[in-house]
């Protein structure tokens, strides 16, 4: 009997050489596969302790957008900067080389809104740390951070310390 992780394709050197890239597109074009994917993601958290959910750009979206739904929640979308049309607020993070930045809209979050982040895998962390960031400047209470995958060899919890982090599959190496 295959099992979640069984639908994940390892694409080698991608996107770029000695990296193992970790390929959902093979889990969420079977449908009965994603519809067990979006269930274990549900079944880490209360949904009645969740007033908003928050999906990262790109891959993020479709499972928060899917528990969103299920739950009959609000969708928030963080994404690059400059894609999203009305006043927002951004937070920038480090990369292996330099950094980069993400952006929510800042009317998306108010004051003592509890938040799930959701987003496909985590790999050093910086990302999810920095849309934590970004709840917490427009005064949402992070609720917890929820992963399809975890790269654990890559550390990324340890930037997560104090936050209610959970993950259905995780991967020791590439």
């Amino acid at each position: 009997m295959k099992t979640l992780k069984d639908y994940i394709r390892n694409v080698p050197d991608f996107p770029k050489p000695g990296i193992g890239f970790k390929d959902i597109t093979t889990l969420i074009g079977h449908g009965e596969v994603f519809h067990q994917a979006v269930d274990a993601l549900a079944a880490q958290f209360e949904a009645d302790k969740i007033d908003k959910i928050v999906g990262i750009e790109a891959r993020g979206f479709i499972f928060a957008a899917a528990l969103a739904y299920k739950w009959k929640k609000s969708f928030i979308p963080v994404r690059k900067p400059g894609k999203l049309p009305a006043k927002t607020i951004s937070e920038e993070y480090d990369l292996e080389y330099g950094t980069d930045k993400v952006e929510m809209h800042q009317d998306a979050i108010q004051t003592g809104d509890r938040i799930l982040i959701i987003d496909d895998l985590m790999a050093t962390g910086g990302t999810v740390q920095a849309c934590t960031r970004l709840v917490e400047k427009l005064g949402g209470v992070v609720a917890g951070i929820g992963f399809l995958i975890e790269l654990t060899f890559l550390n990324g919890r340890s930037r997560l310390t104090g936050y209610p982090v959970s993950s259905i599959l995780s991967f020791d190496s590439e």
